[in-house]
């Protein structure tokens, strides 16, 4: 459905045309957070978009347009495929990733017209060269390295140890051979990503500093030049809480200064410099509205149950995986329709849960909250990454959220994503 002029004043509104939950996206942030990273990266850097942070094509098409700003797309799965095909991405301008990719999904993703893939071990490029050569063609492959050590001892690790991820930087030297055999794939490049939602600035840039290290060890002691060298990302983004997206000002200096030490032609574009981000890009552009339905006392806790619940959003962190519990509001509106006020409401703890039969439904717990009651509307801010997208949307069988893309106070969309069950 399509809109364009529909103007709404408040979430109560929203909620009252379209129902509870709601995923409420704007597009004017996802392209602002786009154009903050892009004036934070040295010139000419390619930027991946991370549909795992949020597919839905309409945000990517936002990402995607603009006078030579516009992102490239990163995508793990047939599904994040139909999305940026849908999204109008060019298939030369995709990179498969993925340690467990099947043949069919490297077939669907050849007949799609991609040539680039991300490669992490001797049989995931022995599968995309079989599959290209068998469709006659030949697929550039990236080596995801899995280098030693790390720049950095916070946030979420994605390398440095012992993983489904990459190729372990050691033992590069003596694979090369067999990997440059074999047939249907040409070597064009190296994939490092270590770290994820970095602590602060400094953090980042270490973690560059180490990757980038690594990348140039790589390159010496293989031969291999890199074409295309993506070192990842690592930009961080408040997560289902209030809070401000940072702005990077003394990253690209830093990133200029160690791309100059070990890969001085980057600046002619050998190698073609690219970073990823999903969590930057898309996660304070959206927010999660929903109802509350019940308040409930049980021996001295306060119980704030909610229409949505680890279904609906962030189902990892309700589980206690990758992502953590922290969920905050900043804003509600009461089931009268007026807006609550911070300044004058009186803020107490209490357990924010959802509407199912788990006890692992919990969104918070001791989460500050206001007087609230049955009926009334509440916000959870920074929701566009890793919300829906990170749920146990099944579980239950309960619908999903209807999806609301809206330019400032304009709504575009609104969709909702249908699951069918087929029973054999």
């Amino acid at each position: 459905m399509t809109y364009d002029t529909d103007i709404v004043k408040s979430d109560a509104e929203l909620v009252d045309r379209y129902g509870s939950p709601l995923y409420v996206y704007d597009l004017e942030r996802a392209v602002a957070a786009r154009d903050d990273l892009r004036a934070s990266l040295p010139e000419g850097t390619a930027v991946y978009f991370s549909f795992k942070a949020n597919p839905h094509p309409e945000i990517a098409e936002a990402l995607r347009t603009g006078d030579g700003s516009g992102c490239k797309a990163e995508i793990s799965s047939t599904g994040e495929l139909a999305a940026a095909v849908a999204a109008g991405f060019d298939p030369l301008d995709i990179l498969y990733t993925g340690p467990g990719k099947t043949t069919e999904e490297v077939e669907a993703a050849l007949e799609a017209g991609i040539r680039r893939f991300s490669v992490e071990s001797v049989n995931d490029l022995r599968r995309v060269g079989e599959t290209a050569w068998a469709q006659d063609t030949i697929a550039d492959c990236l080596l995801r390295v899995n280098s030693a050590g790390a720049g950095a001892t916070t946030s979420i690790r994605m390398a440095g140890a012992s993983s489904q991820f990459g190729f372990d930087s050691e033992t590069l030297p003596e694979l090369m051979p067999e990997l440059r055999s074999i047939r249907g794939t040409r070597l064009a490049g190296m994939h490092l990503f270590s770290l994820s939602n970095a602590k602060d600035e400094e953090s980042l840039i270490g973690e560059f500093k180490h990757t980038i290290t690594a990348a140039a060890e790589v390159r010496d002691t293989t031969g291999l030049e890199p074409e295309l060298l993506d070192i990842g990302g690592g930009f961080a983004s408040p997560y289902l809480s209030p809070g401000e997206r940072p702005v990077y000002g003394g990253l690209r200096t830093a990133l200029e200064e160690i791309l100059d030490s070990h890969f001085p032609g980057w600046r002619k574009g050998s190698p073609q410099v690219a970073c990823e981000s999903g969590r930057y890009l898309v996660g304070d552009c959206g927010r999660l509205v929903c109802t509350v339905t019940n308040v409930k006392e049980s021996r001295g806790g306060r119980f704030i149950i909610l229409d949505a619940g680890i279904n609906t959003l962030g189902g990892m962190s309700g589980l206690g995986r990758l992502l953590p519990v922290s969920v905050g509001l900043d804003g509600w509106e009461r089931s009268n329709g007026s807006a609550g006020s911070p300044e004058t409401a009186e803020w107490s703890g209490a357990s924010l849960v959802g509407p199912l039969c788990t006890p692992g439904d919990i969104l918070g717990r001791n989460v500050s909250v206001p007087d609230l009651h049955p009926g009334d509307v509440v916000t959870i801010p920074n929701a566009g990454a890793y919300g829906m997208t990170a749920s146990l949307l099944m579980f239950l069988g309960r619908p999903a959220p209807r999806e609301i893309i809206m330019r400032g106070d304009r709504v575009v969309s609104a969709s909702r994503v249908l699951f069918v069950r087929m029973y054999a």
